[in-house]
């Protein structure tokens, strides 16, 4: 089974007050050395089988029909999860 991830970012004329929240609150706890901080989306599609061009192609249509919204977002990366890609970082 593979996996195909999309990233969806908000546009850059946009504002993020989400990540303008992080931006702020990162010095406030040791963490100074960011100078912004946008917030977007990550979606994990599983895939029966390969991921093949053809389905690659019908991802990008998802990501530009249903998962992201055209007027405020950007659609940044439709790619196969290589698989040492890990979802969280272990401590």
């Amino acid at each position: 089974m593979a996996r195909i991830v999309v990233d969806v970012m908000p546009k850059p004329e946009i504002l993020d007050p989400q990540g303008k929240a992080i931006a702020n609150e990162l010095p406030r706890i040791g963490l100074d050395r960011f100078a912004g901080v946008r917030q977007g989306k990550r979606f994990e599609l599983s895939v029966d089988g390969e991921a093949t061009e053809d389905v690659l192609a019908q991802a990008r249509e998802a990501a530009e029909k249903l998962l992201s919204n055209p007027v405020i977002e950007d659609v940044v990366r439709v790619a196969v999860l290589d698989e040492t890609e890990t979802r969280t970082e272990e401590n």
